[in-house]
């Protein structure tokens, strides 16, 4: 077997992009990331407006449903998200997902 040569380059590998999650429009709720936009598409949700009425915590739950290793700091972000789409005019200083964290 062949040795690869140790001045050349070793090729780089392309991520994979999630251009749905990218593009949804759960990306224009402020301090979003994209891994909890995948996870409420996966849970069928589209729109933000669909956030409208829902507990975080269900929501949360039905995450871990799907991924049983779903890191709990998700809760504060599903919690920023709701206000969110909830709120006419939410506060920038809530649209932090570390200001939705409960301290219980």
């Amino acid at each position: 077997m062949e040795e690869p040569d140790p001045i050349e380059p070793t090729p780089k590998r392309r991520r994979k992009v999630d251009y749905e999650a990218l593009y949804s429009p759960f990306n224009r709720i402020p301090g979003m990331d994209l891994a909890t936009v995948r996870d409420l598409l996966d849970i069928g949700l589209r729109e933000v407006d669909e956030l409208q009425g829902r507990a975080p915590e269900v929501l949360f739950e039905q995450i871990l449903d799907l991924r049983e290793q779903t890191p709990a700091d998700r809760l504060a972000l599903l919690r920023m998200a709701v206000y969110f789409a909830e709120t006419d005019s939410p506060d920038p200083a809530l649209l932090q997902p570390h200001k939705w964290i409960d301290p219980h």
